[in-house]
């Protein structure tokens, strides 16, 4: 009887858990959703000419107003460093569309960054060993003149 109690008991804490998960992916995913949206916003108004990019000077004109910079460190972006923060939005046109300005903020921010900050170490270990093996090769050749 006891065995059959603590079954059932698991049963339903297993439940309780598993719906519990689902909530907060849930939660996170209208999270996601709502911080998509406050980029959105900030996007449509950052963009005076009204054609669906932004250049540097636009995005520097609105980065004027403190309430802006509050706002996108609200965000968790950091505004202080206006043209390094445009390059790293823009694809190399010179512009910043709302895909890339969405898409490139959501990198910059939180988790995301510190995964990207890994990936790139990771990568650039993978460089260095594949460096060290060339320069082994080089020294390994024969010098003819």
């Amino acid at each position: 009887m006891f065995r059959i109690i603590t079954a059932l008991f698991l049963r339903d804490t297993l439940a309780v858990a598993s719906a519990d998960t689902e909530m907060v992916i849930q939660e996170k995913q209208k999270e996601k959703a709502r911080y998509a949206q406050h980029l959105l916003d900030f996007f449509e108004a950052a963009d005076t000419s009204g054609d669906g990019n932004l250049t540097y000077d636009e995005f520097e004109a609105i980065l004027q107003d403190e309430r802006v910079q509050h706002y996108l460190a609200w965000l968790e972006l950091d505004a202080r460093e206006s043209k390094q923060l445009f390059k790293l939005l823009d694809d190399g046109d010179q512009e910043v569309s709302v895909d890339e300005f969405v898409r490139g903020a959501l990198r910059l921010k939180g988790q995301a960054r510190s995964q990207d900050v890994i990936a790139i170490m990771h990568d650039c270990h993978k460089i260095m060993k594949k460096l060290t093996d060339v320069e082994a090769n080089i020294a390994l050749m024969p010098m003819s003149v």
